[in-house]
Parts: structure tokens; C-alpha cells; sequence
């Protein structure tokens, strides 16, 4: 099996212009209700939306995220390898588990990045150059508010036409267990910024959440190397 970077290493710049692959960010409104903050701690967030290493990106460049890990998720315990779950016969999606102040940043905000920026919610098992039902998008709700505010909001989306195609996120698997992936995976793309993969589908996605969300961009990214040292 050919895995991301050994293809995209030997490939991408020949084959791929960059407009072809990025997902195109989309101008959202935020959700009509939001969750308010569930304790005086902090909460978590696991989605799914294509490769983790773009999703993680996204949200290490978020004020009020303290950690962003990639992972799996929506799968059992066993399989939560990389070569296990790129084969795409396992229930497991690439997923980022996004730990957040809810004083700093709400639900509803992560949501709002997730769609605008993050991924393309209308791809059915894929995200830009990547196929197989572990690159789904789907929100793994950590509560019943946050289903209600995931599921609220994909229909206040839909009902609004902000995007071209209905939105195929799924949300109805419940505090899924998730699984951190190995170490290598994380702080993917700020410790290869110059990959061709990174470059073409995840940079831009970085990009536009600086310009779209300018009010939650933090310069210095939150990193699991930093966090672990903190935790």
C-alpha cells in the first residue's frame, strides 16, 4: 500500500496545481444557538473531515484550543493503526480531538471553522485527493448539547443554502472513543510545512482561517510536543 506522503513526495508537484486540490473555504453564518460551557473546565471536540493533519492544523492556529491531537475515531480499539484504518475496512475515520476553553472559544465557533475552513462538508467519503470512508466528515458529539447544537446547525446550513451541495456530515455516533495516532502524525504539517501534500491541501486551509476568522487566529500554534510538557 501507498501511503500519503511517499505518493504525494514523488507526485504531487508534477501532477497537481494547487487549485485543484485545496477544498474552496466557504463564507458561513455562525449557529443560531450555540452550547453554552458545560463545566468551569475544559471540553473537547472530535471531528472528522479528510486527512487529520489538515484538520489539526486548522485548529492549532485557534485561540482557546489548548490541544489538538489526531487521532481515530468511530472504531474499535484494535484497529486504531495508521495501515489499519488507511485500508478503509475498518469503522475508524482520521479524527481530531480538539480540547478548547468553552470561555474563550464556544462549540459553536469550532463548529463554524469545521465548515467554513476545515473541510468540505459535501464530499462523501473523501476530502480533496484522498477517497475511502475514513476520510468521512462526521462530528463525534461529546454530549447530547453538542448533537443538538451539530445537528441545529447542519440544518440551519442546509435550509440556507450555504453550500452548493447538502452537507453529509454525519453526527450520530455518540461519545465515540477516540484514539490518538502515532507520533509522527502529530504536529504533521507545522513540522512539514514544505511537503508537497501539505502545501497543496493543508497551507491553504491555514490561510483561510487567518483571513476568514481573524478574531480567534493565533500567530504561534498550540502543538501536542507543547502541550504534553504542560499536562
Amino acid at each position: 500500500m501507498i501511503n500519503r506522503p511517499t505518493l504525494f513526495l514523488a507526485f504531487a508537484v508534477a501532477l497537481t496545481p494547487l487549485s485543484a486540490q485545496a477544498e474552496s473555504a466557504v463564507t458561513i453564518p455562525p449557529p443560531a444557538a450555540d452550547a453554552s460551557a458545560q463545566s468551569t473546565g475544559l471540553e473537547t471536540a472530535v471531528l472528522a473531515g479528510g486527512c487529520f493533519w489538515g484538520i489539526q492544523a486548522v485548529y492549532q492556529h485557534v485561540k482557546g484550543v489548548t490541544n489538538a491531537v489526531s487521532g481515530y475515531a468511530g472504531g474499535a480499539q484494535k484497529d486504531a493503526q495508521y495501515d489499519t484504518v488507511s485500508s478503509g475496512r475498518t469503522s475508524h475515520a482520521e479524527a481530531v480531538r480538539v480540547t478548547f476553553n468553552p470561555r474563550e472559544i464556544s462549540y459553536g465557533k469550532i463548529l463554524q471553522i469545521y465548515f467554513a475552513v476545515a473541510h468540505d462538508p459535501t464530499q462523501l467519503n473523501r476530502q480533496g485527493p484522498d477517497t475511502g470512508p475514513q476520510y468521512r466528515s462526521e462530528i463525534f458529539p461529546q454530549s447530547d448539547a453538542q448533537a443538538k447544537v451539530a445537528k441545529d446547525y447542519i440544518a440551519q446550513l442546509d435550509a440556507a443554502k450555504a453550500f452548493k451541495r447538502p452537507i453529509v456530515t454525519k453526527t450520530q455516533t455518540m461519545k465515540a472513543p477516540f484514539y490518538a495516532a502515532e507520533a509522527y502524525h502529530q504536529d504533521y504539517a507545522i513540522n512539514h510545512p514544505n511537503q508537497p501534500y501539505i502545501a497543496f491541501n493543508d497551507a491553504p486551509k491555514v490561510e483561510n482561517l487567518e483571513k476568514m476568522f481573524p478574531d480567534v487566529w493565533r500567530d504561534q500554534p498550540v502543538t501536542v510536543a507543547e502541550a504534553a510538557k504542560t499536562n
